[in-house]
């Protein structure tokens, strides 16, 4: 068992869609390893050199570049190959590499899913905490239902960082999220919500959890394409219902 029990993912398939652009599209998957929770104040603590602090709540309050920043802490410790090459303020994923990564946002889904094919992979008060159960902070990972693949926590109590850019002609390097929150009401905590954030960026409900896998192709793996992002980046298209356009100046 790995230092953030990573669990195995068979190969197989997911269907994401964006609602806002009304777009579907399937994704095939390769087989790939993600933790059963999401990563907590405790580990963070512990690989950080703070042994004695942390809990088993999630770590939350850390950006996008500070995760990535610590998978590759977290690969260093457990001897693995880092997955993230900082260069010139530009960040690179190395898919051959072995070590720990936040998961594409196929990946993500497809893990959060387990082979179900509804909002959510169990009854939503079984599975998740929301707005609905009133709480002020995220509560202890693990205490809700897992999901038919010993995942806990991937709907509701905190949102996790996926690889992805959200939609680079409209948000620029803004990076995906998923899952939901504990503040969240339960309409929005869906297994496809999409949401993102500036890559800078924290917030006290929106942590990670870490996934691993190594793939040949040094442009491409599990969903995500650096070839189809910069196409994606060139055109901008209509802009889609209620959404806002990032504006001049923006975080």
């Amino acid at each position: 068992m790995s230092t953030f029990d990573l669990r195995p993912m068979p190969a197989g398939q997911v269907e994401l869609h964006d609602a806002r652009r009304g777009r579907r599209w399937t994704v095939h998957l390769e087989p790939f390893e993600i933790a059963a929770t999401p990563v907590t104040t405790a580990q963070f603590a512990k690989l950080m050199g703070h042994d004695g602090k942390g809990s088993r709540i999630p770590l939350t309050d850390i950006s996008w570049a500070e995760a990535a920043e610590f998978c590759n802490a977290a690969s260093l410790n457990d001897g693995l190959a880092p997955a993230y090459v900082f260069k010139a303020g530009e960040m690179t994923w190395r898919t051959e590499a072995s070590g720990y990564r936040l998961p594409t946002e196929a990946e993500w889904e497809y893990a959060c899913r387990a082979g179900s094919v509804g909002p959510h992979y169990g009854p939503l008060n079984a599975i998740a905490w929301t707005a609905k159960d009133a709480m002020e902070n995220p509560a202890e990972v693990g205490l809700k239902q897992a999901n038919a693949f010993g995942l806990h926590d991937t709907l509701g109590n905190v949102w996790e960082w996926c690889w992805d850019l959200l939609d680079p002609a409209r948000y620029g390097d803004y990076r995906v999220f998923r899952g939901g929150g504990f503040a969240d009401k339960p309409w929005s905590v869906r297994a496809s919500t999409r949401r993102g954030g500036a890559p800078g960026m924290s917030h006290p409900d929106l942590g990670l959890r870490m996934a691993r896998g190594v793939f040949a192709d040094p442009l491409a793996a599990q969903g995500w394409s650096a070839v189809a992002d910069s196409e994606r980046e060139k055109v901008a298209g209509a802009l889609p219902l209620g959404w806002t356009p990032r504006r001049a100046g923006q975080p």
